[in-house]
């Protein structure tokens, strides 16, 4: 047998796991809450592997290794700023948001906590909300499709239109399907496969080299990649890096706070005090995940150069881990294991596609809607909207102007620097007004847009640090030159009370 139908039987394999789980959770989801955020019947440990899966995208297997191949360890800040991020964001928001958006008329979707967190009268700051979800995940998912179509570029040598429409149409399916429920228990899956597969590849990929501890110094003095006499910083994380490089990078960590696909899995938790034990899981999955990925690219450069195979990718060369499966494992192997790429992907995509489903149907649809619409109207408008977003994200993916990386990068700050600031405030300042929310979250997305729209100031920092100062400034300004509505002081206690908190630690201007 040839060594593609391997791969093609492991590949199928997983379809047909995903696509199951995704009718196991449709006959689940009889209820339009349960299609939105699982009824909050997420335990910790399917909670902290399934934000872990969500958040890491195909970057983490694609974009990021090849980066620190590239690059050399320098990039390495990207990593340190989303590890303390990630355990930052579990620790301080995870407990007090899931609390608080059920006091807060049982919120299902972020602009809608906002919302009623301010006791907001009119639409608007939901309505903004929504608007900056369907905007930067729109190019969020594209980065999945841009992975996925060269995923089969360099599995199969195929043909990256058709990998990208089969890689985008699995998962709109088994999202359509089983809405919040069928993401998380894919995600389950597709943490563990990733998991599992960056350990596994650079492992190997170590064993086959005659002189392993090559690994520590090769770069340096070898040609390799991109590199025709090496790269003599390469172990270096500060020689050649500026300070605004190390501070952008770090600032990835600031992002977490505003991530919805992450963060609504805090509000499906069963309870606040579950939020201890999901972070446990969810760190730990993501520091292994980062060691693999980061010795993913450490092998690479000898692996590669030793053994006279060509990566497959030779512009930003995001393919190696793809690369080395298929090289070190027999095909049906490399297949389960390249299917941890597809993981990545999937799970990403999957989050994103039901949060911006969610955001049209539920903060815009709804939230303006003279009626009230049936749980069936809502359940088939949200199914609808998953097909929607994904093939306006496919066309924008069908031919994509820039790195993986970077797609991820620009949506990661619109994000962080739009919603980061109101969540935190949300959260722990009791003075926050819907004004201020509203100028908070548009003077972060405009400056990350525009910040990172120019070339001089998008390569001079990373554009969500000056959208998260701007974001800030605004959201302070403009709650301080407006007041709280009548209510939201008590509503704030409640919520602290309810997550484990003390009410007089917060402050109340």
């Amino acid at each position: 047998m040839t060594d593609s139908f391997w791969l093609v039987l492991a590949i199928v394999l997983y379809f047909g796991v995903m696509v199951a789980i995704g009718f196991y959770s449709w006959l689940r989801t009889s209820k339009y809450d349960d299609y939105v955020l699982a009824d909050r019947g997420l335990g910790p440990f399917v909670a902290g592997l399934s934000a872990g899966a969500s958040d890491m995208s195909g970057w983490l297997l694609m974009g990021l290794p090849g980066a620190l191949f590239v690059a050399g360890m320098s990039e390495l800040w990207i990593v340190v700023g989303l590890f303390i991020g990630t355990w930052a964001n579990w620790k301080f928001i995870a407990p007090r948001l899931r609390a608080y958006s059920e006091v807060a008329k049982n919120s299902i979707t972020l602009p809608s906590f906002f919302q009623n967190r301010t006791r907001d009268s009119s639409p608007l700051l939901r309505v903004v909300a929504a608007v900056i979800i369907i905007f930067f995940f729109t190019f969020y998912v594209s980065s999945g499709m841009v992975s996925g179509g060269r995923y089969f570029e360099s599995t199969f040598h195929g043909d990256y239109l058709t990998g990208m429409l089969i890689v985008g149409s699995i998962t709109v399916l088994y999202t359509f399907l089983g809405g919040f429920l069928a993401v998380s228990y894919t995600d389950v899956v597709q943490g563990a496969l990733m998991f599992l597969a960056l350990i596994a590849v650079p492992v190997m990929a170590l064993v086959a080299l005659d002189h392993p501890a090559d690994i520590f110094s090769f770069a340096t003095s070898h040609a390799y990649g991109p590199w025709p006499e090496g790269n003599p910083n390469y172990f270096d994380m500060i020689a050649g890096v500026s300070g605004a490089t190390v501070i952008g990078n770090l600032a990835w960590g600031l992002g977490y706070m505003g991530q919805p696909h992450i963060i609504t899995r805090f509000m499906a938790l069963r309870s606040p005090e579950e939020a201890t034990s999901a972070r446990r899981t969810g760190t730990f999955w993501v520091l292994m995940c980062y060691l693999g990925a980061v010795s993913t690219a450490l092998v690479s450069t000898v692996y590669f150069a030793q053994h006279g195979s060509t990566v497959t990718d030779q512009s930003g060369f995001e393919t190696i881990f793809l690369d080395l499966s298929r090289i070190l494992f027999h095909p049906f192997i490399a297949g389960i294991i390249l299917t941890a790429v597809l993981a990545a992907i999937m799970s990403t995509m999957s989050s994103q596609l039901l949060v911006t489903s969610s955001a049209l149907v539920e903060d815009l649809y709804r939230a303006t809607s003279r009626r009230t619409p049936s749980h069936t109207t809502l359940l088939v408008l949200s199914r609808s909207m998953v097909v929607a977003v994904a093939v306006v994200a496919m066309v924008l993916a069908v031919h994509p102007s820039d790195t993986i990386l970077n797609l991820v990068g620009f949506a990661w700050a619109g994000f962080g620097a739009a919603f980061g600031p109101v969540v935190v405030a949300s959260l722990y300042w009791r003075r926050l007004t819907a004004p201020g929310a509203v100028a908070g979250m548009i003077a972060g997305a405009a400056t990350v847009f525009i910040w990172g729209s120019i070339d001089v100031l998008s390569g001079a920092i990373y554009e969500i640090v000056p959208g998260v100062a701007v974001a800030t400034a605004a959201l302070v300004v403009g709650s301080l030159l407006t007041t709280p509505k009548p209510g939201t002081s008590e509503e704030f206690d409640s919520a602290l009370a309810a997550a484990g908190g003390n009410p007089s630690e917060a402050p109340a201007v």
